[in-house]
């Protein structure tokens, strides 16, 4: 089966879940609109699925360019934009050209930054190959690059003109990498969709199953939760006059630290997992949930093999990373906690005390 969800944007695009959907990029990269060169960006661990994608494009009597890239975060530097930037300045690409993004979320950050930033924004399709990348990354228009400052902290809105979440993909990724992506979708059962949770408590043996019907589900219900904060606050504003956007970054300010902190050798749901644990633990100390509800947190991650703890020792480091976090406002710590479950909410400059006596917690 194939399921499309339509991100309502001010320009809308679909989202197609299936198997062998790949198929469909001939149609996205739109020939009536000009279109003579395409560039597919992607990793090395890509290459197969980059040239299956190549040869119908190739067929069709366009220039296709494949732009080989490092794996992961090492991908999302200057260094690798610039080297974008030569190969399409070499080819001559133009504002009717296509950018294509192959592989997971780190790939699909990259390449949508090189399409926002090459001739101030051309089209781009991305076909995230990890649930990770298909759940979080590939949708939502954000793109950028890392710093070592910190992670994600140059970029540009730029949304695609589709995305292609091929299910045919799941069977080849390690284990470790379909549960990283899992935690983007637990994230959105917290704070939106907690059917989520139950889909995951009721069936956790069909979670670690790549071809699973569950797994189909988990990963629509993921993208239907990011497509409607999308489409209600694109540019992360807070335009619902509550959390908006912003509610997608649950557990994420202490797990951009750890990514960070751990030079990006672990993985972007790991940290995320970790840092959920850690914002329920500041929202339960600060009389916002229960106890009940920060077990939880423990008990489904875990459940889904995702670290739920971190190292003691380190609070300075990670706080003064997190200083620098996008939702920080001057020099007051912002975090997304929740209210109750399905109710996130900002929580503005928490006492230092209670945000150590949290971390001590998650790190003992």
């Amino acid at each position: 089966m194939t399921t499309r969800l339509t991100v309502p944007t001010d320009r809308p695009y679909d989202v197609v879940i299936g198997n062998g959907v790949h198929e469909q990029l001939r149609g996205l990269v739109g020939f009536g609109l000009g279109v003579m060169r395409v560039a597919i960006i992607h990793p090395p661990t890509m290459a197969k699925q980059a040239e299956l994608l190549r040869e119908p494009l190739v067929s069709d009597a366009l220039e296709v360019h494949l732009i080989e890239v490092p794996d992961s975060e090492q991908a999302k530097t200057a260094d690798v934009l610039t080297f974008c930037w030569k190969v399409l300045g070499e080819a001559g690409f133009t504002r009717s050209d296509v950018i294509v993004g192959v592989g997971g979320g780190a790939t699909t950050d990259l390449a949508g930054f090189v399409a926002a930033s090459w001739l101030r924004g051309v089209r781009f399709v991305n076909v995230p190959t990890t649930v990770l990348g298909m759940v979080d990354a590939a949708v939502g228009g954000k793109t950028g690059i890392n710093t070592a400052q910190g992670k994600n902290l140059v970029g540009a809105f730029h949304e695609p003109v589709g995305v292609l979440c091929d299910l045919d993909v799941l069977p080849g990724l390690p284990a470790a990498e379909l549960r990283s992506g899992l935690a983007e979708v637990v994230k959105c059962g917290f704070i939106a969709d907690p059917t989520i949770l139950d889909l995951i408590e009721a069936a956790p043996a069909a979670i670690s199953d790549p071809t699973s019907p569950i797994v189909a589900e988990l990963i629509a219900k993921g993208i239907m939760v990011k497509a409607r904060a999308v489409a209600g606050d694109l540019r992360e504003t807070g335009a619902d006059g509550g959390t908006g956007r912003e509610a997608l970054n649950y557990g994420h300010t202490l797990g951009h630290a750890i990514e960070k902190f751990e030079h990006y050798r672990i993985r972007h749901g790991e940290a995320v997992s970790i840092g959920m644990v850690y914002v329920a633990e500041i929202a339960h100390r600060a009389g916002r949930i229960d106890q009940d509800l920060l077990d939880r947190h423990r008990s489904i991650l875990g459940t889904v093999g995702l670290p739920v703890t971190y190292r003691p020792g380190i609070w300075e480091a990670l706080a003064a990373t997190m200083r620098l976090d996008k939702k920080t406002r001057g020099d007051q710590l912002r975090f997304v906690v929740l209210d109750a479950l399905a109710t996130p909410v900002i929580l503005a400059g928490p006492d230092e005390t209670l945000l150590f006596d949290a971390y001590r917690a998650v790190s003992s």
